[in-house]
């Protein structure tokens, strides 16, 4: 158990964990434009009550793992690996078709945060062939010290914490927990830093969710973006 009356040296926040889309990757919508055309493969019919009402719960569970989501919308777990896979190979497509790009300025960003020293970790709610699909057309492979998804941390995503303590356990960059800084565009991304005891857990207005959810859920700081993390860092006593 964490001694939380332990004594820390200044400036410790060495390990960064992001969330990609909406926080370092500008998906342009596309997770409800994949979701569309899975759910139509699917024989849910487009316009339908049926569908508006799954469309806004994948809407208000951005961030959380897409088989979780799969398996609250659609009960039976075939239908829900189905409807899944469907999803992935629709999002793929649409990377694919060139219609992502880096949020502005968080390659620099992380670039920085690792020239500083700290290890940087990218994680999604996508399976590892989305990942890797996004990572690919960005140039991105190898850009970061690490990448996750949630297979990757015993199958479960946001809003666990089990992504951010792989992290931890994985890089061996800190000692203490609370030298973690998790950073990310929706609510379930605040919920998993806190639950994680990320010891910063700094919300981005980039993607999916406003001021109002993230601090509602437990961010440390608001920023306007993944950018402005390494000047927060910066700021930090004995930078």
């Amino acid at each position: 158990m964490t001694d939380t009356n332990t004594p820390r040296t200044p400036h410790t926040h060495r390990l960064i964990v992001l969330d990609m889309a909406g926080t370092t990757v500008a998906d342009g919508g596309l997770v409800e434009r994949a979701f569309e055309r899975a759910a139509e493969r699917l024989g849910v019919e487009p316009g339908s009550a049926d569908h508006a009402t799954k469309l806004q719960y994948v809407r208000d569970t951005m961030g959380e793992s897409k088989i979780s989501v799969f398996r609250h919308l659609f009960g039976a777990e075939d239908l829900a690996q189905r409807a899944n896979s469907a999803f992935e190979q629709a999002y793929g497509e649409l990377v694919d078709g060139g219609l992502i790009a880096p949020i502005p300025g968080a390659r620099e960003a992380v670039e920085k945060l690792r020239a500083d020293g700290r290890t940087v970790v990218l994680t999604t709610g996508f399976a590892r062939v989305t990942q890797d699909a996004i990572l690919d057309a960005l140039g991105w492979q190898g850009l970061a010290d690490l990448t996750l998804c949630p297979a990757d941390a015993g199958g479960r995503g946001r809003p666990y914490p089990d992504m951010v303590l792989a992290a931890f356990l994985r890089t061996g960059a800190v000692a203490d927990v609370r030298d973690t800084v998790v950073a990310g565009d929706t609510a379930y991304d605040m919920l998993s830093g806190v639950r994680a005891g990320a010891g910063i857990v700094a919300g981005v207005l980039t993607g999916a969710h406003d001021r109002a959810a993230l601090t509602e859920h437990g961010a440390t700081h608001v920023l306007a973006s993944v950018a402005e993390l390494p000047a927060l860092l910066d700021g930090e006593p004995g930078a």
